[in-house]
């Protein structure tokens, strides 16, 4: 499988080139050259497979053979070791449960199968290479367990001051060892511009060989497919068909992830990009009109994304075509007192805990059935309540579950290190490693 810039299709890499260095010479994202023809004995069959081999079948042709079937079989293995249920909240209204693994986020998977695909590909580099990340909030927890003492890779965290939870700031700042953290004073928009601008700093890269783990990299955009085949074969076992889907998005990886896997043949109704104030893109599908504004600080902090990188590929997937947009695809957004209504409710009348992203999944999820009643609906829960105890309603607070493992992180000491929200800071602070 080849991989074109899609600010430059004539510039196209192998999959090996794409993952090492995660953003395209010419600052654009590396989107797959041709996609596989739908297996559609494989899609009508998934009950018959194991999530593994699912996964498997997914993710191999974009692979190719730059890694060996054994090989992607075990880091396949490696990173779908929890659970993905899908647990129904309300009549034909289901929660896909995407918090089970170690950092309890969905950006798990992404991290853990980008962390085994790096391993592999640069065992016989001797150089050390150094994972540049921005987050606005799970990303860097998840990328941070999933590279932690992976032996040649150095991780450098951005993240915006004062900006992300106290559970995900303990995430991503106390593992030490090979983890790094720089707090950005700053917004989440600020961390991405100076990571992409660190890829593209020539002066710079002849110092550290560098590479992303953010959604931008396509190790870590297309595992995200595996979260909606494994939840169509549940749903498909529960007698549900054509569910719709709506996705908390920020970066919109996920969502873009989904509706890759809509078009490799699985069968989905329809998306919804739900969002918080940070609505660039639901203006977008109501207008056309592409206008982002600056980024603002909300409960559900890890989409406050005014610039989402991955929806150029979205665009790309229905190939520039806005009419073929709209029919696959609705954006609604929502406010905080929203979204507050919409936990303290959930939990009022069904006894089920949402967290701030996972509540607007919903809300999006509700205003769409409101006008397709007889739809299936799911929305993704994409991390753990527990995340968010320190903004969650006070009527909440006192029911949500502290596992152990998140009990002993408020022990230890925070590791961060202040950083001006200017490429010139971070480009000098590289150069002094």
């Amino acid at each position: 499988m080849q991989y074109y810039s899609l600010n430059n299709h004539a510039l196209k890499v192998s999959f090996t080139t794409a993952v090492v260095q995660g953003l395209a010479p010419d600052r654009g994202l590396y989107f797959p050259e041709s996609l596989p023809a739908p297996d559609l004995h494989f899609i009508q069959a998934l009950e018959k497979y194991s999530d593994q081999e699912i996964a498997y079948q997914v993710i191999a042709p974009f692979v190719g053979d730059d890694i060996p079937e054994t090989v992607l079989k075990q880091i396949i293995s490696d990173t779908l070791s929890f659970p993905f249920p899908v647990n129904e909240v309300e009549p034909n209204v289901y929660a896909l449960e995407l918090f089970h693994g170690p950092t309890l986020a969905f950006k798990d998977v992404g991290a853990r199968f980008m962390a085994g695909c790096l391993g592999y590909l640069l065992r016989n580099d001797q150089r050390p290479v150094t994972v540049l990340v921005a987050t606005s909030g799970d990303t860097g927890g998840a990328v941070a367990a999933g590279f932690h003492q992976v032996p040649g890779i150095n991780v450098v965290i951005l993240y915006p001051s004062g900006k992300v939870s106290t559970l995900q700031e303990k995430q991503l700042t106390t593992l030490g060892g090979n983890i790094r953290a720089l707090e950005v004073q700053g917004s989440f928009d600020d961390c991405q511009r100076m990571v992409k601008s660190a890829f593209l700093d020539a002066a710079l890269q002849q110092h550290v060989l560098l590479t992303s783990a953010n959604s931008i990299n396509v190790a870590r955009w297309l595992p995200q497919m595996f979260y909606y085949f494994l939840a169509v074969k549940q749903l498909k076992a529960l007698g549900k068909q054509n569910p719709v889907f709506s996705v908390p998005s920020g970066n919109f990886g996920n969502i873009c992830a989904g509706i890759l896997a809509s078009i490799l043949g699985l069968p989905i109704a329809h998306f919804i990009a739900a969002t918080n104030v940070n609505d660039t893109v639901p203006r977008y599908l109501e207008n056309g009109d592409y206008k982002p504004s600056a980024p603002i600080a909300t409960l559900s902090n890890a989409m406050d994304v005014a610039e989402p990188s991955n929806f150029v590929r979205v665009l790309q997937l229905f190939e520039q075509n806005f009419p073929a947009l709209q029919a696959k695809l609705s954006g609604y957004a929502f406010d905080d007192t929203a979204t507050v209504q919409a936990m303290e409710a959930m939990y009022k009348n069904n006894g089920y805990l949402l967290d701030p992203h996972g509540a607007v999944g919903y809300l999006g999820l509700k205003k769409y059935l409101a006008l397709h009643p007889e739809t299936t609906g799911v929305f993704l829960e994409t991390a753990h309540p527990v995340k968010f105890a320190d903004t969650a309603p006070h009527a909440l607070k006192a029911h949500i579950h502290i596992p152990a493992r998140v009990q002993a992180l408020y022990d230890l000491p925070k590791q961060s290190i202040p950083l001006p929200a200017t490429d010139e800071a971070l480009k000098a602070w590289l150069l002094q490693q």
